[in-house]
């Protein structure tokens, strides 16, 4: 008994990737920014407590959902074919229930914010539910996924500042465009068999030119995050932040160069510490800064 309960946790540890964190890491570290930013430095421990389970509660959600869309493709990619709704190891009804939990779990964090950011988290559900079913219909879906990643942003903002004041769409347009860039990295590794089974992604999409379009959207990325700086009076800290993150970039730049399957997927999985780079250059202005001390 106990052997089969270990087997049925493992299953749903696999399903909603809480064995694989990278994804919470890279829609927590924009929340975290905004929040921060929001508050110029001192967010409130309720907000922070919130939001840290939210991502983690709408990202494992958005990867249940994501499985569900998926579950007559996986099959056939080489990447995903053992994942538990390919191999028949959970059941589409077991993972709708478990969508609709989390889902819920998180909806009820939310009622302990207030009403802009309950009325801003419906449209943070439809973003996460559209989002797996994008590639059937457009070359597009990491746009989509850039639009779900994103909406904690507004989220945050609205939450710890009663507000969303045009500087914080910056932060999001910011991290729209990040994560386009970031998940064609990981559509890399697939996009043989993506092509094969006639799914669509950026990468597909890109072809040839998917080292120059990711380049673009990394400088669109840094110099979205310059005027973010600017506009919201930032200091040096921040600054050498960037330069750091533009590094990382170049980085990835760097092992993408022959598209090999696995640094395509090293090149993804750095962006989490490009997140945590930007989220110190935060920290850092507001903890140096005059004003403040």
């Amino acid at each position: 008994m106990n052997s089969n309960r270990s087997s049925t946790l493992g299953t749903y540890l696999q399903l909603t990737r809480l064995n694989r964190p990278i994804g919470i890491y890279l829609v927590l570290w924009p929340t975290l920014w905004s929040l921060w930013l929001a508050a110029k430095g001192a967010p409130d421990i309720k907000n922070l407590v919130i939001f840290i389970l939210g991502c983690i509660l709408m990202r494992s959600a958005g990867c249940v959902i994501n499985d569900f869309a998926d579950r007559d493709i996986d099959g056939h990619v080489h990447r995903t074919r053992d994942r538990p709704l390919a191999t028949g190891a959970v059941s589409s009804l077991e993972a709708i229930s478990l969508f609709a939990g989390l889902s819920f779990l998180a909806f009820i964090l939310v009622l302990f914010t207030n009403g802009l950011t309950i009325k801003l988290s419906f449209a943070g559900i439809a973003l996460a539910v559209c989002y797996p079913f994008m590639k059937r219909y457009t070359h597009l879906p990491q746009v989509v996924l850039g639009a779900a990643f994103a909406w904690s942003i507004p989220m945050a903002f609205a939450a710890q500042a009663g507000a969303v004041p045009q500087e914080a769409w910056l932060v999001y347009v910011a991290v729209l465009l990040w994560t386009v860039c970031y998940d064609t990295f990981y559509a890399m590794v697939d996009r043989d068999d993506d092509q094969r089974i006639g799914v669509k992604s950026t990468a597909v999409l890109f072809g040839d030119m998917d080292r120059v379009m990711t380049g673009a959207l990394q400088v669109l990325t840094l110099l979205t995050l310059l005027i973010v700086g600017k506009r919201f009076v930032l200091g040096w800290f921040f600054y050498l932040s960037l330069a750091v993150a533009a590094g990382l970039f170049a980085y990835q730049q760097y092992l993408i160069r022959n598209r090999q399957k696995d640094a395509c997927f090293t090149a993804f999985l750095n962006n989490n510490w490009v997140g945590m780079v930007i989220f110190i250059g935060i920290v850092g202005h507001y903890a140096l800064s005059p004003e403040l001390s």
